[in-house]
């Protein structure tokens, strides 16, 4: 019998997380299987701990010292180099995206290639409004008195980005992360989507010049890690969006974070097609906090 006639068996992948630039299995041993459209197994990923939690926020407050120090300029630069990435990795995740079977369906939904085409798109957006945030976020006040006074706005800090599992994958991932990192911040991401294109996408970005811990992105279902981050004392802010998924686990958060007094913003369902709803101030405003200065004129 000829080697190429015995029978064999695929070997599947098996996803990682992606935690300060590197790619851990979770620390747990666990993996979640993953299903394409016919219900089949074509992956396995890597299921995400309390631990790996921990670790992630670790390297997200670490790399949020240089990504936040960095300037606007600099950031927008580092953004559109993440744009080049997925272009240039376009058709292995238009593949991953038609085996996603969470995909939307009907005569509005993107196809696999538009959705990957508007998930760059979006980055590019971003990546050319990093160095507007201060003109169109800030101001300089009237006062009446010998001093003046402006507002700035400032990064967050560490956030966690809660995607649904009923999300298009990757193009909510990137309306989330991307004004985000835009706007300064350091991301946790937490994903019950699609975990192929999740992973993958860590790896456009591992080959970004992103700082190791700016990004970190954990597999791994809503209801075990989400109620953690909500508590978690180190993390300044929790993003989600509206969908079916996330209606019971949305007033979790909000109970989670009443003693931590973490900020929460949930986006309307807005269709991830609209781009007049996610690029726009509505994605930037909840990732940014305002420090008003007041300084003396005179003598």
């Amino acid at each position: 019998m000829s080697p190429t006639s015995e029978p064999r068996l695929d070997v599947l992948k098996t996803y990682k997380l992606f935690i300060n630039g590197q790619f851990p299995r979770s620390e747990s041993g666990r993996t979640l299987p993953i299903k394409g459209p016919d219900a089949s197994i074509i992956a396995h990923a890597s299921h995400a701990s309390r631990k790996d939690l921990r670790d992630a926020v670790l390297a997200a407050r670490a790399g949020l010292a240089k990504w936040s120090s960095a300037t606007a300029y600099n950031r927008g630069q580092v953004l559109y180099r993440l744009a080049e990435m997925l272009q240039t990795r376009r058709d292995e995740f238009v593949h991953l995206a038609r085996l996603d079977p969470t995909r939307p369906s009907g005569a509005d939904a993107l196809t696999p290639a538009q959705e990957v085409d508007a998930a760059v798109d979006r980055l590019v957006y971003y990546a050319g409004f990093t160095d507007k945030i201060a003109q169109v976020l800030g101001s300089a006040n009237a006062v009446n008195g010998p001093y003046w006074n402006i507002t700035q706005p400032q990064p967050v800090g560490v956030l966690a980005l809660a995607l649904p599992a009923d999300a298009p994958a990757l193009l909510a991932l990137i309306s989330l992360l991307a004004p985000a990192l835009a706007a300064g911040n350091a991301a946790v991401v937490l994903s019950a989507a699609f975990a192929p294109t999740v992973s993958t996408l860590g790896e456009a970005i591992a080959t970004s010049d992103l700082p190791p811990g700016t990004c970190n992105l954990l597999t791994a279902p809503l209801e075990e890690l989400a109620p953690i981050a909500a508590k978690h004392r180190d993390i300044d802010g929790l993003l989600s969006i509206t969908t079916p998924a996330t209606a019971a686990l949305i007033t979790t958060l909000r109970e989670g974070v009443a003693e931590n007094l973490k900020r929460v913003h949930v986006f309307d369902p807005a269709p991830f097609t609209d781009s007049a709803a996610w690029h726009s101030l509505r994605c930037l405003e909840p990732c940014v906090e305002y420090k008003t200065v007041w300084h003396p004129v005179g003598t």
